[in-house]
């Protein structure tokens, strides 16, 4: 056995290292570590799991990549027409990590019942748009199912219900205003057959899925036009790559935009969240750190006369100081154990009950979201374990400036 981890380990084991004068100062210790990778796992799966969860909400209703014509990409209404002859639709077979398109149009309109009325964007979908987001967001009723034929179905938010009191299996009037404004409004009667939550309250107030044909008829257009196409990756963190490989396989006539360039303000916001995870980790590191030091010293000058005894039977002073670089090493783990079992039965009870709500006002969910991956769980423990160590470097250097002889007389 090795002789440092021998001697480490007896006086781990000893009854009077438990009961020591260093004994509460240990715990302090073990408990700094602890809590500090308690707060660390939560800012991180948190954190994370806000990115994720407000970067899906905006996909949602948005895609990944958006393709329009020159000068419509920061409208909200669909302007000018494309047709859906198009090389790269309904597959983009040229670009890899693009696993869906679909085309879709939108529009304002109002709608309008007997005593309110509320502004909003009808979205016109087709059979290729993506229900993924939104069967997940449906607290009511069912999703439209659209084929080539007109279907007057249409998906509304629970906002836009609870606004104007309206309930699945209602007819409203919406209102459009046609091009020509000499002309009267056009006014279509759409059915509520589902009703959804995104939490997102922004789109939520704003958006009314429904069949793309009426769309189309409203604006004049062609049964192959389309207002913009909308693109899915398969990997979100090569979306700018993507997004370059589709403007160089697109006409040139024709832009792609992502969604964080589309939605620039709100990505910003979310960015703030990693630097505030990179805070709060350094912090928390330092924290631990400087208790365990302070375990460290503590620990040194308890074992002063056992450190004399060591050199004087010839051991050198790294062949100490890795005796209570393992004892360290203990508390660290200890501490690192006890976090991982308090932290991730903090997450996963948020994770599968949600008893910590959030304000969608402020940001955009509803309550804390998870994201738990092995990953960064172990680069955590690992990063956290290794930092200390090293910050206990410097302390246990104190070791080789003890005197043999002055030790042993140490009281």
């Amino acid at each position: 056995m090795n002789f440092e981890y021998f001697i480490a380990k007896r006086i781990i084991d000893s009854k009077a290292y438990k009961s020591s004068v260093s004994a509460p100062i240990i715990k302090i210790g073990i408990a700094a570590i602890a809590i500090g990778i308690i707060v660390m796992m939560i800012s991180i799966a948190t954190g994370i799991g806000l990115q994720h969860k407000i970067r899906d909400k905006v996909v949602a209703f948005n895609g990944d990549i958006m393709i329009s014509k020159f000068g419509d990409n920061n409208s909200q209404e669909s302007e000018s027409p494309l047709s859906l002859n198009q090389d790269f639709y309904p597959d983009f077979n040229s670009v890899d990590g693009v696993s869906h398109i679909q085309g879709v149009a939108t529009k304002f309109g109002i709608i309008r019942t007997e005593d309110d009325f509320e502004a909003i964007i009808v979205k016109g979908v087709g059979t290729d748009y993506r229900w993924d987001y939104f069967q997940e967001y449906l607290v009511e009723g069912s999703l439209p199912k659209y084929t080539d034929s007109y279907s007057e179905d249409v998906l509304i938010s629970q906002y836009i219900a609870n606004r104007l009191h309206l309930k699945l299996g209602d007819t409203i009037q919406t209102y459009f205003i046609n091009n020509d404004f000499n002309q009267q409004p056009r006014i279509l009667p759409y059915k509520i057959v589902g009703i959804y939550n995104s939490g997102f309250q922004e789109f939520d107030k704003t958006y009314v899925i429904s069949h793309i044909k009426h769309l189309q008829r409203i604006n004049k257009w062609e049964k192959n036009h389309v207002g913009h196409f909308e693109l899915f990756v398969d990997d979100y963190s090569n979306l700018d790559v993507i997004r370059d490989q589709v403007y160089e396989n697109t006409p040139p006539e024709y832009n792609t935009v992502t969604v964080e360039k589309k939605f620039d303000t709100i990505f910003e916001w979310i960015s703030i969240f990693v630097k505030n995870i990179y805070g709060i980790i350094g912090i928390m590191v330092l924290v631990a750190g400087f208790n365990m030091i302070t375990a460290l010293l503590v620990l040194i000058l308890e074992r002063t006369q056992m450190i004399g005894v060591l050199k004087a039977l010839g051991s050198n002073n790294w062949t100490i100081r890795k005796i209570f670089l393992y004892n360290a090493s203990y508390l660290i783990v200890l501490g690192l154990i006890w976090g991982n079992v308090i932290g991730l039965g903090i997450l996963l009870t948020q994770k599968y009950f949600k008893i910590f709500p959030l304000d969608p006002n402020v940001y955009y969910v509803t309550e804390a979201p998870v994201y738990l991956s092995f990953t960064y769980i172990a680069a955590l423990n690992i990063g956290t374990f290794i930092l200390c160590l090293l910050m206990l470097m410097i302390p246990s250097y104190i070791i080789t400036k003890i005197s043999p002889v002055k030790a042993m007389r140490f009281e």
